[in-house]
């Protein structure tokens, strides 16, 4: 018998070229599913597909921007060329961000919309062109603990409440149906974001956690990128074939 638990399924990864994105893609081919990877940038891209197809994976890397319509038509009619179907479709790819709301701008407020709910919202009306034919497929969103606890940049936690409402709406949407739609909210999750984070190097600094620190609580260990892949597996997998509209956290117990 097979132990893989994804044999025979395609799934997109967007953001998949550092941190949580490649782990997700890393495991998900391990379990047997062909990636097709997106990043804005060629070269780490790169570097994760060669890792996974080295270890006998199938992986296609497709450099991509959420927040343009066309790239986003260009990656799924990659993942149709070259594997037939889609199955899966994990919305990673998300900026992060201190700017308190007075700081914050609407330039500032459109730019993080666009990448971290409009993105989403692209990638997943072209996942339904294929998943509501065949009455098949799985989305899962990458929200974070902001979208209940803001301590983080005014915009950022806005984006980030609105796509769990958005996961819930779809999946609404979809509950006469056999395609589900959730969401993984990470807590604090040793990615180079995150460091960067800590170091208040993020647009906006650390000013804003002088405030949200009398809310927020970083326990050791934080988390590790594969404990949020392994979200998204037991999501993506059999295991949570009946698991709709909701937003698994995974945070250790920091964010409780």
């Amino acid at each position: 018998m097979d132990a893989q638990m994804l044999k025979g399924q395609v799934a997109i990864i967007t953001g998949a070229s550092y941190g949580m994105g490649q782990a997700m893609a890393e495991v998900f081919a391990q379990e047997g599913a062909a990636v097709v990877l997106t990043a804005r940038g060629r070269e780490k891209l790169d570097a994760v597909v060669e890792k996974i197809r080295a270890q006998g994976g199938r992986a296609i890397g497709v450099v991509a921007d959420v927040t343009s319509e066309e790239d986003t038509k260009a990656v799924f009619e990659t993942a149709l060329r070259e594997f037939g179907t889609v199955d899966i479709l994990i919305n990673n790819a998300g900026i992060g961000e201190q700017k308190m709301i007075d700081e914050t701008d609407d330039d500032w407020v459109h730019q993080v919309t666009d990448i971290n709910l409009v993105g989403p919202m692209r990638y997943i009306r072209e996942a339904l062109k294929i998943f509501m034919p065949k009455n098949e497929g799985v989305i899962i969103n990458i929200s974070s603990v902001n979208g209940t606890r803001p301590f983080c940049g005014a915009a950022y936690t806005a984006t980030k409440g609105a796509l769990n409402t958005l996961t819930k709406n779809v999946a609404m949407r979809l509950i006469d149906t056999d395609i589900r739609c959730n969401a993984v909210a990470p807590g604090a999750t040793v990615t180079p974001a995150h460091l960067a984070n800590r170091a208040g190097q993020q647009p906006g600094g650390a000013k804003m956690l002088e405030y949200s620190g009398h809310f927020v609580y970083f326990p050791g260990p934080e988390c590790d990128p594969l404990d949020q892949a392994y979200a998204c597996l037991y999501l993506a997998s059999k295991m949570g074939r009946h698991v709709k509209g909701q937003v698994l956290q995974v945070c250790n117990g920091a964010f409780l």
